[in-house]
């Protein structure tokens, strides 16, 4: 499937500035795969206290990001969105793993994988890696309410 730019990614999901951790979708399998990315910069307000001298990414923001990617991916499969009423929400993680340090400069590749589907509960594998490096990885559960 098509590349999705930030217009048709803000369709499907509820987040917005500060908070949209998702600037372009590049690759998506319907019900099975997606690859995504953010771009880390500096201009962004929270290296303001993350930290001022040494600008860190923080590793809850990466699991975020993932989580956001995985959401595009579990509306997409259902043919849903927020403006309809729906509301997929991340409701747990499991194995997370940091590897790498996040600095801006870094484009931030999120993959997100489909592990299963019951009953609204979709549960998935995520990673983030910057220049093919495993940055996080993680098992993730979202729930479709």
């Amino acid at each position: 499937m098509a590349e999705m730019m930030i217009e048709e990614i803000r369709e499907y999901l509820p987040h917005r500035y500060p908070f949209l951790l998702v600037d372009r979708v590049v690759e998506i399998a319907l019900g099975e795969s997606i690859v995504a990315y953010k771009n880390i910069t500096v201009n962004e307000e929270l290296f303001q206290g993350h930290f001022p001298d040494k600008p860190l990414f923080p590793g809850m923001l990466t699991l975020e990001a993932m989580a956001q990617t995985a959401g595009i991916l579990g509306f997409k499969t259902m043919d849903k969105k927020p403006e309809d009423g729906s509301m997929y929400m991340f409701v747990g993680a499991d194995n997370v793993r940091f590897k790498r340090q996040v600095v801006p400069g870094d484009q931030l590749m999120l993959r997100a994988r489909v592990v299963s589907v019951r009953r609204g509960i979709w549960k998935f594998e995520v990673s983030a890696d910057v220049d093919g490096e495993l940055c996080a990885s993680a098992t993730i559960l979202c729930a479709d309410r």
